[in-house]
């Protein structure tokens, strides 16, 4: 037992891993993709349009598989073509070290893109729930635009989007046992196999119970910020 609990915090660590770099890097980069699907110019919406269908639009499993093997295809394919009419092997080794990484990569640039995507639906929606009379009420005032969305608008749009950002983010907690269909170890993986080992379901309950603690601090985590945010209300 004192062998199996090791296994599966280590695999635990592995999905709070996943968990805090998608977290730091999807979270910064939504911004950007919200700005751009509200953007004024019609070819580059239309090209965040896309961006958020497909990845809204398909499994984060099938994402994480393509993600993986997608580039030693494409590797492969552009080598068989250009080889000829490029053939540095400088060139094709440094083309070869870009698109090969090892499977975490692969799960936090899934994982990353894909929640980024959702992330900046809810951005877009924080931001055009606040009233136009506040943008011009600042305008009045004296405020630039950077001042008056760095310190009128986005408290409130924080505010507003806790909720939304709270469902994604427990979502993430469980969607890391995903990582498990390339062959990272991650808790649920780990969780199988000394399943299989033991010829027990218990490793699988315990394993439930490590999200249902990951995900009650998740949960206290938003419920706190809401209540720190209250002011707005």
């Amino acid at each position: 037992m004192v062998q199996m609990l090791g296994i599966m915090l280590k695999g635990a660590g592995v999905s709070l891993e996943v968990f805090l770099l998608t977290l730091l890097f999807s979270l910064p980069l939504a911004m950007p993709l919200a700005f751009g699907r509200m953007s004024r110019h019609r070819a580059l919406r239309g090209l965040i349009n896309g961006y958020l269908l497909i990845m809204r639009g398909t499994p984060l499993i099938l994402q994480l598989i393509f993600i993986y093997f997608a580039p030693k295809y494409l590797y492969k394919a552009l080598y068989e073509g250009l080889s000829r009419i490029i053939p540095s092997p400088d060139f094709w080794e440094v083309l070869r070290f870009l698109l090969s990484y090892n499977r975490f990569t692969a799960v936090i640039i899934a994982f990353v893109l894909n929640y980024a995507a959702y992330f900046a639906e809810i951005y877009r929606g924080g931001i055009e729930s606040i009233p136009q009379g506040q943008y011009e009420a600042s305008k009045v005032l004296g405020f630039t635009p950077s001042q008056t969305f760095g310190r009128i608008i986005l408290p409130q749009v924080i505010k507003r989007i806790l909720p939304a950002s709270g469902n994604e983010v427990i979502t993430l907690v469980k969607d890391t046992a995903l990582a498990q269909t390339i062959g990272v170890a991650e808790l649920f993986h780990a969780a199988q196999n000394a399943s299989a080992r033991e010829f027990s379901t218990a490793p699988i309950f315990i394993a439930g119970m490590f999200y249902l603690v990951m995900n009650g601090a998740v949960s206290a985590a938003f419920t706190w910020g809401e209540k720190k945010l209250s002011y707005y209300s």
